[in-house]
């Protein structure tokens, strides 16, 4: 083994798939991306991180909810440049022709366009890590798309697409909850 620098460790920890965050409560509905997620049990609980350098932060405090969004590989480019603007200076849904969908239990509009979309509420703030604890209320898939590869960020501008999958279900069958 040879030395590795410490501070591009992260990139090979860096969770996925990279989402997408839509959040209600200002002029008009944002998005922002995002990449450091994390499955917190199966209840389900999930978290992400974020600060107050992105316009959404205010809107996730203000009405402690969201939807994560999480697009496909074919979505890249979009999801990448939604990422590099910010929703204080433009609305993002009409600069990159998204559609938001009216979500059933939060007022963050769900994003039509992706593969998956989960209602979620915030449930816990950790705000000297940026850390949102949040709940899950409802979620949506879309069985009609085609591409239904994700992408996973490495951190340094590339990434990572979904590929072939194992099963080892039958080692871990006792461990998985019910209906898994």
């Amino acid at each position: 083994m040879r030395s590795f620098p410490l501070n591009r460790a992260f990139t090979f920890l860096e969770p996925g798939p990279v989402i997408l965050v839509s959040t209600a409560g200002g002029e008009y509905p944002n998005i922002m991306t995002l990449s450091w997620t994390m499955v917190l049990d199966f209840t389900p609980r999930f978290a992400f991180m974020t600060g107050p350098w992105n316009y959404s932060y205010r809107a996730l405090l203000k009405t402690r909810e969201c939807v994560i969004a999480i697009p496909t590989v074919d979505m890249s480019k979009t999801v990448v440049s939604i990422g590099a603007c910010s929703g204080a200076e433009l609305n993002k849904f009409e600069k990159f022709h998204l559609t938001p969908k009216e979500a059933k239990f939060v007022g963050a509009p769900l994003i039509k366009e992706c593969y998956v979309n989960i209602e979620c509420r915030v449930v816990d703030h950790i705000k000297n890590h940026g850390i949102f604890v949040l709940d899950a209320a409802a979620a949506w898939i879309d069985d009609r798309r085609r591409e239904k590869r994700f992408f996973h960020a490495i951190g340094d501008g590339r990434f990572v697409i979904d590929g072939e999958k194992i099963s080892h279900r039958k080692i871990m069958r006792e461990k998985l909850p019910e209906g898994v």
